[in-house]
């Protein structure tokens, strides 16, 4: 059967794939608790009758707030099902953000995942002009529950009825409405449509190396296009979907699941790789100098390498380290797909060397959201770059180096803004992404930064941020980098260490660590640092290099505001908070 509409991947998948009772699993009181294709479907309808009874129909806006769960799938196809708009929340997203949006959407019915983000929200919730009410995943007090609503839906199934509503859904009808967060300013409402979002999956699904016999570990928040797409390409190929229980319990969990694919943001596969590190460097005599031989070896590696003794080499550390290596990961790991942010290219090419081949995508959500990715086929990867634009879509590169494209999963247009829209689409109906680029001789694109994010210092000279900063994130020590110095002589830094390399460091040092802000003042660590400022800055030419620079006492967060939920810098934000500290560099 053709799927055309996002809710016809459900009898889509029941007819083509095996029976099977982990379609999607999550975990609950210590066990995961798993859910066939007949339960997803039984679920999901119940939901949909249930919203109709509610009176929810066509174009109706309902928000989900919560970490990922099976029962967040399970919405958003009963949600679709009755033609209404799935409005999909952070659940780390400020107070005003959340009365910004729940008013702007005119949301109707929201459903929040427990007391914790309840307690976010009840207090703005009287001032919803348009909220008719709202459920909880857990059992709250005085609150209405899920169940209640599957309840209501069984005692009023009416199956002719939301046959005859899906009937009537088109695939150019919306289907969400995705606020961003941005680095800078409100938060924009962008619509996708079924076929927005279904033209981007069926394209990326040949790419996944996955089938109904895997199993894949999520975490990324499915508030975001990216990981929800990925979802819809698991079910269209058949894959297992297990919801990691939370940040802290991805490690255990990918031993318990053993997944075989992975879609992740750089700031994991960072961790993964200082993590190792870390043990590798608690090894003794022998084993420690085999390990960082290997480390050495693998950031040699070519993907068309036919050196026969670098080959020779290659299997030894593989056998000895890398096997290792892989194994932590559950042992089955087939790909891990890298988005949100750029990856190192150092690390694309260490993890691929050790057997865990990282594909490096790249969009946004106004294009549901992949423009380009890299793939397994000949000439379709290569370190450093997002691979090749999708073959159903236009890109170009306007003269002044911006990413442009065009084709049918672009969005429709930002909610309720239409001089926004009319900003970011040309009349030729090209989408300005705002990210700069290049796509070279093998048609591989390259993103070189932000364009709103390049700035001239006062001496002229251009400078964009992004690629120092990834650069430097390159370090052991370091966490996060923000550079500036717009209208200054200089490039500056704010940096935030890797408080966990600190650590460590310090041990091996005999340094006493008496606590993160005691430790970043320490002269001995200011020079440490400095040595690692000095190493990165021979990569950039002299009017790039950053000149001075401030160790922050605090590790930047989503929560503390330094971070969008998808982990990228608030240059505005971190800007005006430490704008004593950046004076201060200056």
């Amino acid at each position: 059967m053709e799927v055309t509409r996002l809710f016809d991947l459900l009898p889509y998948y029941k007819k083509t794939f095996q029976p099977k009772d982990d379609v999607v699993a999550g975990k609950e009181n210590g066990r995961w608790v798993k859910y066939s294709i007949d339960q997803f479907i039984g679920i999901t309808n119940n939901i949909s009758y249930g919203l109709m009874q509610l009176g929810v129909g066509k174009d109706d806006k309902i928000a989900t707030i919560s970490p990922n769960r099976p029962e967040w799938n399970f919405l958003d196809m009963g949600i679709l099902q009755t033609g209404a708009i799935h409005v999909p929340i952070y659940p780390t997203i400020s107070e005003s953000d959340y009365k910004y949006i729940l008013t702007h959407a005119r949301v109707k019915y929201v459903f929040v995942a427990g007391k914790e983000l309840l307690r976010k929200i009840e207090h703005i919730l009287p001032d919803i002009p348009t909220l008719k009410g709202i459920f909880t995943f857990k059992h709250i007090d005085e609150v209405k529950h899920l169940d209640e609503l599957l309840q209501l839906g069984r005692e009023n199934a009416r199956p002719g009825d939301l046959e005859q509503i899906k009937s009537e859904i088109k695939p150019d009808d919306t289907a969400t409405l995705i606020y961003t967060s941005g680095t800078t300013g409100s938060p924009k409402g962008v619509l996708l449509t079924h076929h927005n979002i279904i033209c981007n999956m069926e394209v990326l699904s040949p790419i996944f190396p996955v089938d109904e016999s895997c199993r894949a570990l999520s975490y990324l928040p499915m508030c975001h296009v990216y990981e929800r797409t990925n979802f819809y390409i698991y079910l269209n190929l058949g894959v297992s979907v297990y919801y990691a229980e939370n940040m802290g319990k991805i490690a255990e969990n990918i031993r318990e699941v053993k997944p075989h694919i992975l879609t992740t943001v750089p700031r994991l596969l960072e961790k993964v790789y200082d993590k190792i590190i870390a043990k590798g460097s608690k090894l003794k005599g022998i084993k420690k100098q085999i390990f960082f031989w290997a480390v050495k070896l693998a950031g040699k590696y070519r993907l068309d390498c036919t050196n026969v003794f670098y080959r020779t080499r290659h299997k030894i550390a593989d056998k000895l380290v890398f096997s290792k290596w892989r194994e932590a990961l559950g042992g089955n790991m087939k790909v891990v797909v890298s988005g949100g942010a750029a990856l190192q290219a150092r690390l694309g090419r260490i993890y691929t060397a050790a057997g865990i081949p990282v594909l490096e995508g790249y969009g946004l959500t106004e294009t549901s959201p992949v423009i380009a990715v890299s793939t397994f086929e000949k000439n379709g990867r290569k370190f450093g770059t997002v691979g090749k634009p999708l073959p159903n879509l236009n890109v170009k590169i306007a003269d002044d180096g911006e990413i442009c494209v065009k084709g049918p999963s672009v969005f429709i247009g930002y909610y309720k803004q239409p001089g926004l829209t009319a900003e970011s689409m040309d009349k030729k109906g090209w989408f300005h992404t705002g990210d700069l680029g290049t796509i070279d001789d093998d048609g591989l694109l390259k993103i070189t930064g932000r364009k709103k994010e390049i700035f001239k210092t006062s001496l002229g000279k251009y400078i964009s941020p992004a690629l120092l900063e990834n650069r430097f994130k390159e370090s052991s020590f370091i966490d996060s980098v923000l550079v500036v110095g717009e209208n200054q002589k200089y490039a500056a830094a704010l940096v935030v260490p890797d408080f966990d390399h600190l650590k460590s460091y310090c041990e091996s040092k005999d340094i006493e660590y008496t606590g993160d802000s005691e430790v970043v003042n320490l002269p001995e660590i200011k020079k440490r640092f400095q040595q690692e400022i000095d190493k990165y800055n021979k990569l950039f030419g002299k009017t790039e290099q950053i000149t001075r620079f401030r160790i922050m006492d605090t590790a930047w967060s989503v929560e503390s505001g330094e971070l969008t939920p998808s982990l990228k810098l608030k240059r505005d934000y971190i800007t005006e908070k430490y704008s004593k500290e950046i004076e201060s560099l200056f």
